[in-house]
């Protein structure tokens, strides 16, 4: 004769086909629904995941002056190349406006040994967390920003500035 035994390890008596059936549909009860909420909270956090993230940028949140910290990968003062020429540069700031404007002032010093300091303005649309720059007198330049960080590619020149 089997002997059922409470989760105490009690005995409660013996077995009958009746109370085996009962507690097999109880249990059969239990983990559907235990599945059913496991389903219901992996379903959710998929859809969770899949909301569309806020790609857009409050004028807070971009605005304001970024110094430059390093030019193709080296960090400032970075002696590079560009266009056959070498030369080090070694300050930049670049200063986004709210207003769809921007400037950015590079220091550099060229083969020639005078140091130099461009300034050059521009006009910008953004979308999302990319800034498209139209330079006066000069092309069309993206830069992109993440937290405290511009990133832009000039002409093969990678500079990263920091807020």
């Amino acid at each position: 004769m089997l002997i059922a035994k409470d989760w105490k390890g009690l005995r409660r008596g013996p077995l009958t086909t009746a109370t085996t059936q009962q507690e097999s549909t109880q249990m059969k009860t239990q983990r559907t629904i235990a599945l059913k909420l496991c389903f219901v909270l992996a379903a959710g956090l998929v859809l969770s995941a899949c909301t569309k993230q806020d790609s857009t940028l409050k004028d807070a949140d971009f605005a304001g002056e970024y110094a430059l910290i390093s030019v193709n990968g080296k960090p400032t003062p970075a002696n590079i190349t560009h266009e056959g020429a070498a030369m080090q540069v070694h300050s930049g700031t670049f200063t986004v406006k709210t207003d769809g404007t921007c400037i950015t002032k590079t220091g550099f010093v060229p083969s020639s040994g005078t140091s130099l300091v461009r300034e050059v303005s521009a006009t910008y649309t953004k979308d999302g967390y990319k800034l498209t720059m139209q330079w006066k007198g000069a092309g069309k330049t993206v830069g992109t920003i993440q937290g405290n960080t511009f990133t832009m590619d000039n002409e093969g020149m990678v500079f990263v500035y920091s807020k």
